[in-house]
């Protein structure tokens, strides 16, 4: 499961309609996968931030939140949709910088 494959989401919240996988291939022996889920773009949703990165996946405009990472049991994530672009792959990183950053 390759690090940063979208997969569509296994949970029940309709506006998150993707995850995508941000746990290191290095870590493929767990059965767990660390995602960021990918949120529909609304009338509500943030404007596109660092920590709210808009993004293209499968032709919809979602935006990353990190603020909802999640770990979920890989075999509940079925199949890979796509991967996201390498600059997309810098703008999720760059969120997740965001968010933890000490200033």
């Amino acid at each position: 499961m390759p690090q940063f494959a979208v997969y569509k989401s296994p949970g029940r919240t309709e506006d998150i309609l993707f995850v995508v996988q941000i746990q290191s291939t290095r870590l493929d022996r767990r059965l767990g996968r660390v995602v960021l889920p990918l949120v529909r773009c609304s009338y509500a949703a943030p404007s596109d931030h660092a920590l709210t990165p808009h993004i293209m996946v499968q032709g919809q405009m979602v935006y990353a939140n990190p603020l909802e990472l999640a770990t979920v049991p890989g075999a509940r994530l079925g199949r890979i949709l796509e991967t996201l672009t390498e600059a997309a792959q810098d703008r999720v990183i760059q969120a997740i910088d965001e968010m933890i950053s000490r200033a």
